[in-house]
């Protein structure tokens, strides 16, 4: 089989958001094992079922990007004790109609990161229900990343030598479940 194809979707539009930069710092812990697409969320509107008879290019491309994915794989913030309203109108873009699903029979792996003891526990949570429910796999395990300044070296890779391990063994779960999946 050929690489697994995985679309990267991080729950924040900040520039110099810390979750874009573990996403980054996944993707090349992995190597060449996975062949990423960073998908952008920050310019789909805000779903509105008016915009379904004549759906906005944003939300065309995205939809397009997530249904040709083998597999996604999220790195996200945690808002107010939930996901991103960012992130949750992705999710919902994706969903509608419902016969369209684009998040239905997809492996997930879901992570994030935060400068908080719990990382993202939370937000990730309400993800991994709200996914659950629109009928992608996510991967059991559970990945919060707590952002110190030791986590990543000034080359934005994983420094910190038990985070990486942790995080290769998790994605390596992933990437292996992922396979079998979609065979």
């Amino acid at each position: 089989m050929s690489k697994l194809k995985v679309a990267v979707i991080v729950g924040s539009s900040r520039r110099e958001s810390i979750n874009r930069k573990l996403a980054e710092a996944l993707v090349r812990l992995v190597g060449d094992r996975m062949e990423p697409h960073f998908v952008p969320i920050d310019d789909l509107p805000m779903y509105n079922q008016d915009l379904e008879g004549a759906r906005p290019q944003a939300v065309n491309r995205f939809t397009q990007q997530i249904a040709a994915a083998d597999a996604l794989l999220f790195v996200t913030p945690e808002h107010n004790r939930s996901l991103p309203a960012v992130l949750k109108n992705a999710i919902d873009w994706g969903s509608k109609p419902m016969d369209r699903n684009v998040w239905k029979g997809k492996v997930v792996a879901i992570t994030g990161t935060s400068p908080s003891a719990i990382g993202t526990a939370v937000g990730q949570q309400h993800l991994r229900q709200v996914l659950g429910i629109l009928g992608s796999l996510v991967i059991g395990g559970e990945a919060y990343i707590s952002f110190k300044p030791d986590l990543m070296d000034e080359a934005g890779d994983i420094a910190n030598a038990s985070t990486r391990t942790f995080l290769l063994a998790y994605m390596d779960a992933y990437l292996a479940l992922a396979a079998k999946v979609v065979g």
